[in-house]
């Protein structure tokens, strides 16, 4: 009997129902229960291909038996289809899961007797299989989050000189321009970087006097965005235009962002001898244009052979900004577009000092848990659409509701914010802790939420998915 040729006509038929079904389940189950539907689908396949490949009969109608009653589920009604369709897959996935950290055992064991002549080279493998969760966390964290200390400190040097370079450089060619200090700020100065020190944010203020400008919040323009502020000329009528340098970049009674950036591009980007500077830090120097930001990339070596080198680049980003009291308002129309006088509220000085506070008065580990959903999110490709505000948020949100972030803790917390961040997508919206009106996944297409849906899920019962 070819069996092969008959399983092979069995999964071509059954291949056409799951195509069907799965190119209709966003009309009947939105996003989440499509991600939801396509794990379920991948079990289904994977048992099928099982029962081909088992030597007897009884054993290859059992799994088709069962691989039949589980698609049943998917041919059912919607309101039975959202009943039971999660309980097939969590048990599915952890079956799976448990299956393939049964394989890597095996397997490692049977490496380590190969290679027992160097004791020393360890298999990760065969540590995911020792290790407890709470420990594997702690290794990740300091093998694959954490930043060494020399690294840091290499990339905060190399932002402060071209810091300076630039400061000095506009107090010679412009100075009447009025400017703060020029300092260093985001998550690389906050100890808030991950992965590896490939980016830096150089902040430059502007001075505006205070009886001539007024901040507008966002809710009292015609924008009514919480994140969209709005810089309006005042006093007119006894200070007229011309009588603050700022004037010059009005646009429609107020200060227009993208016109200030424009400034700055033409002013350092395009004017700056950077050649020069290159030779002067021994390293390469160039802006990076055609871009709305103000972005600079630095290689380690010389101009010859930067062009060459290996090394990770760093790209430092200059940040017009204007400061009142503890509201930060940035130049940013990559993120304004297409509102040319809108200016953004910058919610993460206020996100970064809460964090602080909290670990700071229970000795806590939020810091280092956002850290390691940081590291996670970047080196999965799938949840690398999840930026760091989000992850932030979600953090902030629980510890309304957990008090324990304790180091012991670790481990929990960790698989609760998988949790809830599966609850979160599902509903389309993780709204801001200090602006409830803004969401912070409203920049997510549906595609990107259905890949997350399925890492995430996988993740329910074998969180070290996302540790490898």
């Amino acid at each position: 009997m070819n069996f092969q040729g008959s399983r092979r006509r069995g999964e071509d038929g059954i291949a056409m129902v799951i195509d069907f079904l799965l190119s209709n389940a966003r009309l009947v189950l939105g996003v989440g229960g499509a991600a939801m539907l396509g794990i379920a689908t991948l079990a289904v396949k994977r048992l099928i291909e099982r029962a081909g490949r088992a030597a007897d009969d009884e054993k290859v109608e059992q799994k088709m038996a069962e691989s039949w009653e589980e698609l049943s589920l998917v041919s059912a009604s919607p309101t039975l289809l959202k009943k039971g369709i999660e309980g097939v897959v969590m048990k599915h996935v952890a079956k799976a899961a448990k299956q393939q950290k049964a394989d890597l055992c095996q397997q490692s064991q049977m490496s380590s007797l190969e290679v027992h002549s160097k004791p020393e080279a360890k298999s990760k493998r065969l540590q995911l299989c020792v290790l407890s969760l709470q420990e594997r966390l702690q290794q990740y964290y300091h093998t694959r989050a954490a930043l060494a200390p020399q690294e840091v400190q290499r990339a905060q040097s190399l932002a402060l000189d071209i810091c300076t370079e630039i400061q000095g450089f506009l107090h010679n060619r412009h100075p009447d321009m009025p400017l703060g200090e020029m300092s260093l700020g985001g998550s690389l100065l906050d100890d808030l970087q991950v992965v590896s020190a490939d980016h830096a944010c150089l902040l430059v203020p502007l001075q505006l006097e205070a009886s001539l400008w007024r901040l507008v919040p966002g809710e009292e323009t015609l924008l009514t965005h919480p994140l969209h502020w709005m810089v309006r000329r005042v006093n007119l009528e006894y200070f007229p235009r011309g009588r603050s340098y700022w004037d010059r970049y009005l646009v429609g009674g107020y200060l227009s962002s993208e016109a200030v950036v424009n400034m700055f591009n033409k002013a350092i980007m395009e004017t700056i001898n950077w050649p020069s500077i290159s030779s002067t830090m021994d390293c390469l120097v160039r802006p990076v244009l055609g871009g709305p930001d103000l972005r600079l990339e630095i290689r380690p070596g010389n101009e010859k052979e930067g062009a060459q080198s290996s090394d990770q680049p760093l790209f430092i980003s200059m940040l017009p900004l204007l400061r009142e009291g503890d509201v930060v308002l940035t130049a940013q129309p990559e993120l304004t577009s297409p509102w040319v006088n809108a200016w953004h509220l910058s919610l993460y000085p206020w996100e970064t000092q809460r964090l602080a506070q909290l670990d700071a008065a229970d000795d806590g580990r939020r810091r280092q848990t956002l850290k390691i959903l940081k590291a996670v999110c970047r080196l999965n490709p799938a949840l690398r659409p999840l930026e760091a505000a989000p992850l932030a948020n979600l953090i902030l949100h629980l510890s309304d509701s957990e008090s324990d972030w304790s180091e012991l803790s670790l481990d929990a917390r960790f698989q609760q914010c998988i949790t809830e961040l599966i609850g979160y997508l599902e509903q389309g919206a993780l709204h801001s802790y200090f602006k409830p009106a803004v969401n912070l996944l409203s920049g997510l297409s549906e595609d990107q939420v259905d890949q997350m849906g399925f890492m995430l899920y996988c993740a329910v019962s074998e969180p070290e998915i996302l540790l490898i």
